[in-house]
């Protein structure tokens, strides 16, 4: 399909982004010049539009915003990074290689991402394209984990179901090779590939994006129930594997999740997936690539925040989607198979394998990895890297997994872990387990509030009500952002906070435990005073008067505090 046949489908003007990557020559712009030119540590906005599609976009530190700029020097000017890895799998090498980069040529940390995906801060412009040829030379790569295209597609880890996640992350790995940009920009401007001779005349082509690829930016994720930690209805296109007699029977499938919104914009709005059939394994590849092509050819082009493809699916419906899609796919969905989520959390410590393997997962909270003056996480992680014959997986929920442990190591690995004091959060409360949060400040541009920073310390004061009520155990899922953009899926947390302004949050109330069902704004604009005055007599109600089993999503809908989300079309109502 042509670029000109693309955008005829939206009546109304392209937005200036489309324009872009119209021009761009796939994906290549004027990237290759600009980053040569050493005068400005800064990039023009249309090679940043371009950049996120390599994996990166310029960001400065907004803490030194103001005394840079009394010393009248630009904005300290740095690139993130982010790093894919299907299913969040990597080798003890890779590990290796991300700690080594980071030490180099970013800030010395690594971020675990809520997409099992690296990110690496504080890049500057001219050590770029060494970092990510070190990063591909290790077999990892940046291309796609931004941008108009399928992003990191996201497995269930279950270290205890090791025989099915084996079998369901290779079709999470097939999904995200065959959904792969085509492009060959990104070997020219990294890696120094062979340029490709007139590419706008055809020669190159992009068989599954097209020469403007995607409206917007594309999420799949593969659950093994019961466990939903990679909160599979927050996504575009979702596969919950369906095991029967201990065997992947196939997989039921979900579209039209999305968590982004806009505060004071109505017609933005997070959405749950919905379930549309079942599916066998092998027909998994066809249906994600049926599917990503149906958004690339009725996504909204003209209004970026109209552009994901929940408003695609809630605007056309879903009795129009599922046709459009068999119609492509020229077979018809079977009937969605029974399945059950009990959680969305990770479950901490050592865990037997089928496989006759063990697995340890740490707590990393929000998924920083740093050396601290009384807690040395990275360089403990290090050594074990240097010994650990198995894997490392990062978790949807920013923790990590040392994997395939084998038994003969199992005891060198534990040694490591308490020489270095490496924990599985078993002394923190359960509700700091459950917690989740975005970057934010001080380098994310669209931060309109602090978020990891400040959450372990809000959280830190919440702890004492929990106490005193008798629930440091109790499992509540927790989450805060710095924006509305979703990144830490806020929008499915029994309790979350969603930055407005500095020190001020809205306030959300009543998600699904297991990520099944959107929360509901309960108070708006407040600060940390609000917050915990707000709470005690939540907590202290929820203690009192909780059915056996209820959780607090459940609870505080059925004692009036909000009403229940059905669908994102009504949560703003």
């Amino acid at each position: 399909m042509s670029e000109n046949n693309l955008l005829s489908k939206n009546s109304a003007p392209h937005s200036d982004v489309e324009e872009i990557k119209i021009r761009s020559n796939y994906l290549r712009g004027s990237l290759e010049e600009t980053l040569k030119d050493r005068i400005t540590g800064s990039i023009p906005e249309d090679d940043n539009r371009l950049m996120k599609f390599h994996g990166s976009y310029m960001q400065d530190d907004r803490d030194l915003r103001n005394e840079r700029a009394k010393q009248k020097l630009e904005p300290a000017y740095q690139f993130m990074l982010r790093v894919r890895a299907a299913g969040g799998i990597v080798t003890p090498a890779q590990w290796l290689m991300m700690d080594d980069v980071s030490q180099k040529y970013a800030n010395g940390t690594i971020r675990l991402t809520t997409r099992q995906s690296f990110q690496l801060h504080g890049i500057i412009k001219w050590n770029m394209k060494q970092t990510i040829r070190e990063v591909n030379d290790a077999m990892l790569s940046t291309l796609a984990a931004c941008g108009d295209v399928n992003r990191n597609v996201m497995c269930n880890p279950n270290p205890y179901q090791s025989d099915v996640h084996a079998e369901v992350y290779e079709w999470a790995s097939r999904i995200s090779d065959h959904l792969d940009p085509r492009t060959k920009a990104y070997h020219e401007i990294w890696l120094d590939g062979e340029k490709v001779v007139d590419s706008l005349e055809g020669v190159e082509q992009e068989p599954i994006y097209g020469p403007v690829y995607l409206p917007r930016k594309f999420k799949i994720g593969v659950a093994v129930p019961p466990s939903n930690d990679v909160d599979v209805f927050s996504q575009d296109l979702g596969f919950i594997a369906i095991v029967e007699n201990g065997r992947l029977a196939g997989f039921n499938v979900t579209v039209g999740g999305g968590m982004g919104m806009s505060h004071g914009d109505p017609l933005t709005y997070p959405q749950v997936a919905q379930v549309i059939g079942f599916i066998k394994p092998e027909q998994a590849v066809d249906l994600a690539e049926k599917t990503v092509m149906i958004q690339r050819d009725y996504g909204d082009r003209s209004v970026r925040k109209h552009a994901r493809f929940k408003y695609t699916i809630d605007d056309r419906g879903i009795a129009w989607f599922i046709g459009e899609l068999q119609s492509r796919l020229g077979w018809q969905l079977e009937e969605a198979r029974p399945y059950h989520f009990d959680h969305n959390g990770d479950r901490y410590g050592w865990v037997e394998g089928s496989n006759g393997s063990w697995h340890y997962t740490l707590f990393i909270q929000n998924g920083r990895v740093k050396d601290e003056e009384n807690y040395q996480l990275m360089t403990g992680l290090r050594e074990i890297a240097k010994v650990h014959t198995g894997d490392f997986r990062l978790t949807a929920n920013q923790n990590l997994v040392i994997g395939n442990v084998s038994a003969d190591k199992k005891e060198q690995v534990e040694a490591l872990i308490q020489a270095y004091g490496l924990t599985d959060g078993n002394y923190y409360s359960a509700l700091r387990r459950s917690s989740m949060a975005c970057v934010a400040l001080p380098t994310c541009g669209l931060a309109m509030a602090e978020s990891e920073r400040y959450l372990p310390t809000l959280i830190e004061k919440i702890e004492p009500m929990l106490d005193e009520a008798g629930l440091r155990d109790k499992e509540i899922v927790i989450r805060m952002t710095g924006c509305p953009n979703g990144c830490a899926r806020p929008m499915l947390a029994e309790i979350a906070f969603i930055g407005k302004a500095p020190g001020k949050y809205n306030m959300y109330l009543g998600g699904g435990h297991t990520g099944n069902r959107l929360n509901k704004l309960y108070k708006e604009n407040i600060g940390e005073a609000e917050i915990l005055e707000s709470l005690q007599p939540i907590v202290n109600q929820y203690a009192k008067e909780r059915l056996d089993n209820e959780h607090f999503g459940d609870f505080v809908i059925r004692a009036g505090y909000v009403k229940e989300v059905r669908s994102g079309q009504d949560f703003h109502a």
